[in-house]
């Protein structure tokens, strides 16, 4: 794609990018987190958010890093997930469910607006 052409990769997988990557990750899941409980629940605490983003960050980002194939990575992460939601909302099997599922959508839509803004704002003019 000629869009991203002028955006340097990174090549090398050093300690701080990866720290750097799963603190994103996972601040950005604790918020796609958050705003699924709050559709479906109501008024909840954000602090309950904050433990469900780091261990499904942590999957992703070692899965890239460890080049572990997707099929294993997203099933683990979506479990992990759902566990956490389950227990930090204290919510029944099917609530959780529920919300996980809300939690994926919220999380692709957003991440697609965010990579189109990126795509923008890289692509625009000087």
């Amino acid at each position: 794609m000629e869009l991203f052409a002028s955006i340097a990769l990174q090549t090398d997988a050093s300690t701080t990018a990866v720290l750097g990557t799963v603190g994103l990750l996972a601040l950005f899941l604790s918020i796609t987190a958050h705003i699924a409980a709050r559709n479906v629940l109501g008024d909840v605490k954000f602090i309950s958010a904050l433990g469900v983003g780091p261990l499904p960050a942590v999957i992703s980002t070692t899965s890239q890093v460890f080049e572990i194939s997707a099929a294993i990575a997203l099933p683990v992460a979506l479990a992990i997930d759902f566990a956490a939601i389950s227990y930090l909302y204290g919510e029944d099997r099917r609530l959780s469910a529920y919300i996980t599922a809300i939690h994926v959508v919220v999380t692709i839509l957003l991440g697609a607006i965010l990579v189109g803004v990126v795509a923008l704002i890289a692509s625009a003019p000087l």
